[in-house]
């Protein structure tokens, strides 16, 4: 059935068009990803569906009854609203159904056995409705969701909130609605990877749609059944699917048109050659295939879209000493920000830093670049060792500067790529900022087009070491492919704070993790490595601490509400599907030590054969969990 849908929607900002004649249904149940490049106008398509604002023409149509919820990307709350006073308008709906079950039992009570059959019938109907909207104990839920986000004051002002914990309150207010339709703006934005893998997993066992805008892939890879792509000043296309397959369609069909094109384009050339032969060849052809070829001449044909040209000023050579950090120790009253931080960065390196907010991150970059001066230990910057940073406030960006003002860090009208010297206009050009744009104020632009003009700018200092703190806030995700291909092909070195996990897979070569109490600790590889390198030292800690001694029992937090048997989420569903190629990578893996234990010149090794047996040790018990979660997931599917 359909929940949700926008018919013919027109929007036009002064001259330029964002959508025309769009048309978007969104069924009960479905899980949609809204994709686009940066100005192509998904929060302006979202708050129209979400009602929020009107079209210059179309209609939206709701389902009667319908419950909406819609996150902006910057929530909005009432003056002088506190945390709790938020979380209680979020749950509105269910305190009435409480109140009404409660009047309805006291009802009961004075109520003959024989009157009592209507009233039951009722009581039972509210009982489901409770639940729907998230069960009885509602503060107790609520309080855990914020526990959970990071926010500890329940009856903190807002306003006295950074924009981050912001963000986590309306979050958690989002979730608390429990509606029949989700709608979410970057969610993910001031969010670390652990807190977004929480919330992928919330809102995979959220019942109702969801209609989804983030430039997180993995995020979109996990919860989203159906990818819709706005073409700038036109409509949508539709991939059913999550991100990894609508990459795979969108290639195809880029393919096929290409392929189209090219024959349409040799088809024009036979037929151009042909008409201007004269007279005398019209009078072998039909004037229906003349009119024809007139026509398929005057069409647009396929275009590649247009995406922005980001490039880097060619760098000096790195010398042997890059960045040095040693002892570094930083403490703000009693709270230990770094302790004993150790870090040598050399040339090629891709290192992401990695942890909760408020943890650090920006603090050791800061006393790297000698803005914050460390308590003991010292930094060492190496001649040759050229710094760009990227603010992740953007600060370094003047509103009341136009963008080709802001554009140039020198103030000049060239830039030189490469062995090219080439205009300014015509590099801004490139990245998507036309003439018109250019005589545009920095504060006029969306967040997506200020990150893009401070990464452009950036890249134009000539530097060898990139310093970026979280550049991939508010960037579409063609821009991010972008900025990947860029930094993979630096010959410099990169220091990235980034929560995108997809992001440093593809980019990082080692992982800062910032693990609380000023510790840090340091991972080679990508994320995804980091995950289970951690998790295996995790693992090994754990069997080797001694058993805790009994102590009293403590209440423990009732678990999540079990997903109904047969029916797995669509997360669940990818898990199963990769189970078979895991358990034979574990496997594998298991053997391959196995096989060296056995080795003489391992074996006759004692200290050698103890880390390969520690090793065979965590890689069975892998193999173990994965048999063990294949089943859970196979009985789950079956309704065992």
């Amino acid at each position: 059935m359909t929940l949700l849908r926008a018919a013919d929607v027109q929007l036009s900002f002064g001259s330029r068009t964002v959508f025309q004649g769009l048309t978007l249904t969104i069924e009960e149940g479905e899980r949609v990803g809204l994709v686009g490049v940066n100005g192509s106008g998904k929060s302006s398509l979202m708050k129209i569906m979400a009602g929020v604002s009107r079209p210059d023409a179309g209609e939206l149509q709701v389902r009667r009854g319908a419950r909406v919820t819609y996150l902006p990307q910057e929530p909005e709350f009432a003056p002088g609203a506190t945390v709790a006073s938020e979380l209680s308008v979020a749950q509105g709906p269910l305190k009435e159904v409480l109140a009404a079950h409660a009047e309805l039992t006291r009802r009961l009570e004075s109520t003959p056995t024989q009157g009592q059959g209507k009233l039951l019938e009722q009581l039972a109907a509210l009982s489901d409705r409770v639940e729907q909207l998230g069960g009885w104990d509602t503060e107790h839920h609520a309080k855990t969701l914020l526990d959970r986000l990071g926010v500890k004051d329940w009856d903190r002002p807002v306003a006295e909130l950074s924009g981050g914990l912001r963000k986590r309150v309306a979050i958690a207010r989002a979730l608390l609605t429990r509606p029949d339709m989700l709608m979410l703006d970057e969610p993910t934005n001031h969010l670390d990877a652990d807190t977004v893998d929480w919330l992928e997993d919330e809102l995979d066992q959220l019942p109702g749609s969801l209609l989804l805008v983030t430039h997180d892939r993995y995020f979109l890879d996990g919860l989203v059944d159906r990818i819709v792509e706005i073409q700038p000043g036109a409509g949508v296309i539709s991939y059913p699917g999550n991100y990894e397959a609508y990459v795979e369609q969108k290639l195809v069909a880029q393919e096929n048109a290409s392929i189209a094109q090219h024959k349409r384009e040799r088809w024009i050339a036979q037929e151009v050659a042909w008409l201007r032969k004269g007279p005398e060849a019209r009078r072998t052809k039909s004037k229906a295939r003349i009119e024809r070829a007139r026509k398929l001449m005057e069409e647009k044909g396929f275009q590649r879209p247009k995406v922005a040209g980001l490039q880097v000023m060619q760098a000096p050579r790195l010398g042997h000493t890059v960045i040095e950090a040693e002892g570094v120790h930083k403490s703000y009253g009693e709270r230990n920000v770094l302790k004993g931080v150790d870090l040598l960065l050399q040339r090629g390196e891709r290192v992401g830093l990695v942890g909760p907010n408020g943890v650090g991150k920006t603090t050791f970059l800061r006393v790297l670049l000698g803005e914050l001066p460390p308590d003991s230990g010292k930094v060492v910057i190496g001649k040759n060792t050229k710094v760009a940073y990227y603010d992740q406030t953007r600060a370094s960006l003047d509103p009341e500067q136009t963008v080709y003002e802001a554009a140039s860090p020198r103030g000049d009208d060239w830039v030189e790529l490469g062995d090219q010297r080439v205009a300014l206009r015509d590099y801004l050009d490139d990245l998507l900022f036309p003439v018109p744009m250019q005589r545009m104020k920095v504060k006029a632009l969306s967040g997506g087009e200020r990150n893009r003009l401070l990464l452009a700018r950036l890249f134009l200092e000539g530097a060898n070491v990139l310093v970026l703190d979280e550049p991939t806030n508010d960037l579409d995700i063609v821009t991010l492919n972008i900025l990947e291909g860029l930094l993979l092909g630096f010959t410099g070195s990169v220091l990235l704070v980034t929560h995108d996990r997809y992001f440093l897979d593809k980019v990082a070569t080692s992982i800062l993790s910032f693990e609380g109490d000023g510790k840090v600790v340091r991972y080679e590889g990508n994320f995804a490595m980091y995950r289970r390198l951690k998790e295996q030292a995790q693992a090994r800690a754990a069997a080797a601490a001694p058993a805790p001694a009994s102590k009293k029992a403590e209440p423990v937090a009732e678990p999540k509400q079990a997903r109904k048997p047969g029916k797995l989420s669509y997360k669940d569903q990818r898990e199963l599907e990769g189970m078979e190629a895991a358990i034979e990578a574990a496997e594998t893996r298991k053997a391959g030590l196995e096989a060296q234990l056995v080795d003489p010149s391992v074996y006759s090794n004692g200290a050698k054969a103890a880390e390969v047996q520690k090793e065979l040790d965590v890689a069975a018990a892998e193999v173990e969990r994965l048999y063990t979660r294949w089943q859970e997931l196979q009985n789950l599917a079956a309704g065992a």
